[in-house]
């Protein structure tokens, strides 16, 4: 008995120094950009997933890769051109294909321009969090040159300016000590990612059920568009004040990191499922348009142009597939006048 047990303890031993030397060599614990505590929730996820809009059901697997971008592996060195924003970019519920970037790259195709755009949007972003990403994120990804950053704002803007209790979209790092230890195991471990590939393919997490009904969304409608939105909204309070002097702030940090790392940013302003009913969203909105025009920016003024219709939202700031092809539809020609400019 006491033989089998040292038996026994001796190849536990041999194990655990195998998978350590192991680790050490195949795993990312000293290479230089391994990304440590941060992305963890963001990387390596393959969700199925069902959802209702518009009486139609859709059923797809949401996925985010190794990097931490929403779709398939790819290359980074072939990585030119990304779009960021928050959940109205990122568009967890939606079919890939069917986002404001699945479509915009399905035109791409069809006009057989050789050209992809990239989704690096996650949920809650505002403009702290693409800085962040410069920071913790995109540095951290070997031979990832973007030369193009589509950035999709407005609304995590003009509600998540000052809140720093909501700071955690925009850095991806969990509160607990522990929570980090283990985030920073599993974005470190070479079996723990091959692991969760496996899983993936074979178990991939259930997170279906998700049915929206913009029916009571609509109930009593009406639309604000630029036009009347201008005429009317014209004092601002003391919380549009600080929320507009955070924008200006994060705005210059941006332009700073443009400039260093010799990227085009194209703005794309926002609207709700009521237009520019919230006259916040309207001054952030101005106040974008302004700080791009003066820098020389390009800025596709989305709230100007654009009427959304009843049924193109599930809820008041995510659009179904109807109202994303509607955005689609709306900016892809400008889109596509900047990016044979910007070759």
């Amino acid at each position: 008995m006491q033989k089998n047990l040292k038996v026994f303890l001796y190849n536990l031993i041999f194990f655990l120094i195998f998978i350590l030397i192991f680790e050490i060599v195949f795993g990312y614990w000293f290479k230089k950009n391994n990304f440590g505590i941060h992305m963890r929730n963001e990387r390596n996820k393959n969700w199925k997933t069902t959802s209702v809009f518009n009486d139609k059901e859709y059923s797809f697997f949401y996925k985010r890769n190794f990097y931490g971008f929403r779709g398939d592996e790819f290359n980074p060195e072939d990585v030119k051109i990304i779009f960021n924003g928050g959940s109205t970019s990122n568009q967890r519920y939606t079919p890939e294909k069917l986002t404001i970037v699945g479509q915009l790259n399905d035109k791409l195709q069809n006009d057989k321009l050789n050209l992809k755009i990239y989704n690096a949007a996650t949920n809650g972003k505002s403009l702290r969090g693409i800085i962040y990403d410069f920071e913790y994120w995109f540095n951290k990804i070997e031979k990832l040159d973007p030369k193009v950053l589509i950035l999709y704002l407005g609304i995590n803007e003009r509600t998540l300016a000052e809140d720093l209790g909501q700071k955690n979209y925009d850095i991806r790092i969990k509160n607990k000590k522990i929570d980090q230890l283990k985030d920073f195991i599993k974005n470190n471990s070479f079996v723990y990612e091959k692991f969760i590939k496996i899983k993936n393919i074979y178990f991939p997490k259930n997170t279906s059920g998700y049915f929206f009904d913009t029916k009571n969304l609509y109930n009593n409608f009406s639309y604000v568009s630029y036009s009347k939105a201008k005429k009317t909204y014209n004092l601002l309070s003391e919380n549009d004040k600080r929320i507009l002097d955070q924008v200006k702030m994060r705005f210059q940090m941006l332009k700073k990191i443009f400039l260093e790392k010799n990227i085009t940013p194209i703005f794309i302003t926002q609207v709700e499922y009521n237009g520019l009913k919230d006259d916040t969203l309207f001054f952030v909105n101005e106040l974008i348009k302004q700080l791009a025009e003066e820098n020389n920016f390009y800025i596709i003024k989305l709230d100007e142009m654009i009427v959304m219709k009843a049924g193109d939202f599930y809820d008041k700031v995510h659009t179904t597939p109807q109202g994303s092809a509607r955005i689609t539809e709306t900016i892809y020609p400008y889109l596509k006048i900047i990016f044979g400019e910007t070759k």
